[in-house]
């Protein structure tokens, strides 16, 4: 018996913006998604901060001098939701643009409502 998969959907510009990405980075990210569908966590993912809990993941990716960044929700047990897929694009710090930061806080908020109307619930996983 296999281990159960949820379904992947991807928010907004997300599935295009993966496929603009360089192949190494679109492959590590894809992967991890792969794996996190599957109910694992990926060496990379981590919890985003400020996101209370690790129900919304981040993978960072670092190749020719950019950073990329993939963030998605596991908060749901039949759905992993891709929210933003960007270049990180400040030069101060580690920390996640504000305009990113609020981008993923509406995609949030759109998940919640896509996951309550397609499988009429709410949060189904603590975190």
């Amino acid at each position: 018996m296999g281990v159960p998969s949820r379904d992947l959907i991807y928010l907004g510009s997300t599935e295009k913006d993966a496929k603009r990405l360089p192949d190494e980075v679109r492959e590590l990210f894809a992967y991890a998604l792969a794996v996190a569908l599957t109910g694992g966590q990926h060496e990379n993912a981590k919890p985003l901060k400020g996101f209370n809990g690790r129900s919304t993941m981040e993978v960072v990716d670092d190749y020719l001098n950019n950073t990329f960044r993939e963030v998605y929700t596991i908060r749901y047990e039949e759905a992993i939701y891709v929210l933003h897929i960007f270049k990180k694009k400040s030069k101060k710090g580690i920390a996640t643009p504000k305009a990113d930061i609020e981008l993923i806080q509406q995609r949030l908020k759109w998940a919640e409502a896509i996951h309550r109307k397609k499988y009429g619930k709410k949060k189904t996983k603590k975190g």
